[in-house]
């Protein structure tokens, strides 16, 4: 037997939402889903997140949400993040920020999944050291002790830091899988010690954007320099993006991992072995 983890790239406005309403549910039902962790920080009209939303997220099959650099563009989060315990921002955040930054929770098989929520500082707000963080959370939480398997979301803009955290982490979980840029790179591969990589795991949004925005703003900024408006997310056909894991019960480390992509203007992969 294997465990399969499906992590969702960052879901970008309604077109983001969308996607995962329309097609998470057939993933689940079709194939061997063990756990679904997906990065929640601009479901709500781009930036941020709200209790409601992560309600509809649950509902829908996700087991855990992520955040990152827009975790509190919500104020009502600095208070919901509290009741919401399966709702993560980045460990990286000072002490005292409300909220949680990593915790242990139950699969459908009754697996102990770890799902640790980091940031890069790179080109990034200034943050507590995310290698640092992160092995501390290792050292009280070990995969093969306290947990069976451990996902590491890595919230950061620079893929040389997000290649190092999966260099230094390689062996000890069973997947570091990188968020915030948007775009899917196609670095997706097991490392030598087991850990399954990837720099960005995409988006869940409208592709015919810059970055999920509307293309109107971002153009006009790079164009003349001069803000007209707000950014607003593109309303289009929205992707579902992500990265699929096959991991090993007796080691926590991962057999293979593969993009999948289901639906809007990219085209569409189901990992080979779901097939």
């Amino acid at each position: 037997m294997s465990f399969d983890l499906l992590f969702l790239g960052d879901v970008v406005g309604r077109a983001g939402r969308e996607a995962v309403e329309q097609h998470l549910p057939t993933l689940l039902e079709q194939h061997p889903v063990s756990f679904v962790v997906c990065n929640g920080e601009n479901a709500a009209h781009g930036f941020g997140i709200t209790e409601t939303i992560c309600d509809q997220l649950f509902e829908l099959g996700v087991d855990v949400i992520t955040l990152g650099n827009h975790s509190f563009d919500q104020r009502d989060m600095l208070v919901g993040i509290e009741r919401v315990p399966n709702l993560l921002r980045p460990v990286t955040y000072p002490a005292g920020t409300p909220g949680r930054g990593w915790g242990l929770y139950k699969a459908r098989s009754g697996a102990q999944v770890l799902v640790i929520n980091a940031m890069g500082r790179i080109y990034m707000d200034a943050m507590e050291d995310p290698f640092a963080a992160v092995d501390a959370v290792l050292a009280q939480c070990p995969m093969g002790d306290l947990a069976d398997f451990a996902l590491v979301d890595f919230h950061a803009e620079a893929t040389s830091e997000k290649q190092a955290l999966g260099a230094h982490l390689d062996g000890r979980v069973t997947v570091v899988v990188g968020t915030h840029t948007h775009v899917p790179t196609s670095d997706h591969r097991v490392q030598p010690s087991g850990t399954a990589y990837q720099s960005d795991a995409g988006m869940c949004g409208d592709y015919e954007s810059v970055l999920g925005m509307d293309k109107t703003e971002p153009l006009q900024r790079f164009l003349t320099k001069v803000p007209q408006g707000r950014f607003s997310p593109a309303e289009g056909e929205g992707t579902l993006c992500g990265l699929a894991v096959r991991a090993d019960p007796a080691t926590g480390l991962a057999l293979a991992c593969e993009p999948v992509r289901m639906g809007g203007s990219l085209s569409a992969q189901i990992p080979s072995f779901w097939r």
